[in-house]
């Protein structure tokens, strides 16, 4: 069949939607269908790169940074798209690109699936310093894009619960997001993970902490880091090791010289996608205390990576995180404290809890995601849809 996806962001950014998307086009196509991307270019100039459309942009940073907003919903890009006929549209965002999803169905008849990825009460303050008020826009807005489609996939039921309390009338599946299992089974070697850790300037016998992903307020790293200065103070044999970038990176390095930690963590910035299994497997505990996930994909990835996870308590966790098998949940920093002495001076459950995280990420292969949206696609299409309305 052929099959759209659009989605606000497809870029080399270390970011779960453009993770799941890349996953979901490259097992589709494995699958034997026709996918196209239309999102949004990163400059005002359109374009196409093989089945990827890029629509023109201009930059809203003084609204919430790297954001960026079409400003054209008729580029003859978007006409080839029309021209194209897709069977299914498979929107990944509720902001700018969504628009899109709902100009191609309006123009093809073309039902839309739409998997809502973020829990946008976590970062409506961004916008809207009032939470109250923040969280009841959140809840309409979702409200009014989720019942324009035809079927609604989330990635836990977490975000399915939140999602009824919203009052969306749609059919909603709770399908876990893939990752790409072969790129993340991959093993360093014992030799190059050592030359990993120098070229970090890490030392070769500490116990490195590990958080991978975007750096926003949202994400808590700052609790992690305050946490973190504890432990060393029992233990200096510990590192940490914090990949990626964004917003709250400044703040965050400033909180590292005040806690007087500086030399015991390293920003590593954005690193190359194909690379990230390194950045894993360079460390020895993979390390979260966000609670804005709505699935988590860098605790599938770091399980696959084989590293224990020692993660803040949090509902889209359940399943990921086997407690005491393969790592520990928290909800305060003396759990967190405990957990982590317990981790870093057991290397013998350290060597089991990989094992068993590996297991574990085994469940959550791009095929078997692609496999269960494609019947989603399929039941679309034998019924009935609801049609395109976009005011």
């Amino acid at each position: 069949m052929k099959i759209l996806i659009t989605t606000d962001l497809f870029t080399t950014e270390t970011n779960g939607v453009v993770t799941s998307v890349k996953n979901l086009y490259e097992a589709m196509k494995a699958r034997g269908h026709d996918v196209r991307i239309l999102t949004i270019s990163e400059s005002t100039h359109s374009h196409n790169d093989g089945d990827v459309y890029y629509i023109r942009s201009v930059s809203l940073e003084a609204v919430y940074p790297n954001v960026r907003m079409p400003v054209s919903y008729h580029h003859r890009l978007i006409k080839e798209l029309i021209e194209w006929h897709p069977d299914v549209i498979h929107s990944q965002c509720e902001l700018f690109s969504f628009r899109f999803a709902m100009h191609v169905s309006k123009l093809t008849g073309a039902p839309i699936v739409h998997t809502y990825h973020t829990m946008y009460e976590q970062y409506v303050t961004y916008v809207i310093p009032a939470e109250r008020l923040g969280k009841f826009i959140v809840k309409i807005m979702s409200r009014s894009t989720l019942n324009k489609v035809e079927h609604v996939v989330v990635p836990t039921e977490k975000v399915e619960e939140v999602l009824h309390n919203y009052g969306i009338e749609r059919n909603i599946s709770v399908v876990p997001s893939g990752i790409s299992l072969e790129q993340h089974m991959k093993r360093l070697t014992a030799e190059e993970r050592a030359a990993k850790r120098a070229e970090l300037g890490i030392d070769e016998n500490s116990i490195v902490l590990v958080n991978l992903g975007r750096l926003g307020e949202e994400k808590n790293v700052h609790e992690l880091l305050r946490y973190f200065a504890r432990a060393l103070e029992e233990n200096e044999s510990l590192a940490f090791l914090i990949v990626g970038d964004g917003p709250a990176r400044p703040v965050l390095e400033k909180l590292c010289e005040e806690l007087k930690i500086k030399d015991k963590v390293v920003f590593t910035g954005m690193v190359e996608p194909l690379k990230v299994y390194q950045y894993y497997q360079t460390g020895d505990i993979f390390v979260s205390a966000s609670t804005s996930e709505t699935q988590g994909l860098t605790y599938i990835e770091a399980a696959a990576n084989g590293l224990p996870l020692l993660c803040r308590k949090d509902p889209c966790l359940e399943g990921v995180i086997k407690n005491s098998e393969n790592g520990f949940e928290y909800t305060d920093e003396d759990e967190f404290i405990s957990a982590l002495r317990f981790m870093a001076s057991n290397e013998k459950w350290r060597k089991n809890a990989a094992l068993e995280s590996e297991k574990t990420a085994r469940a959550y292969g791009k095929e078997a995601f692609a496999e269960a949206i494609e019947k989603i696609y399929v039941s679309v299409l034998q019924k009935d849809h609801i049609g395109g309305q976009y005011s």
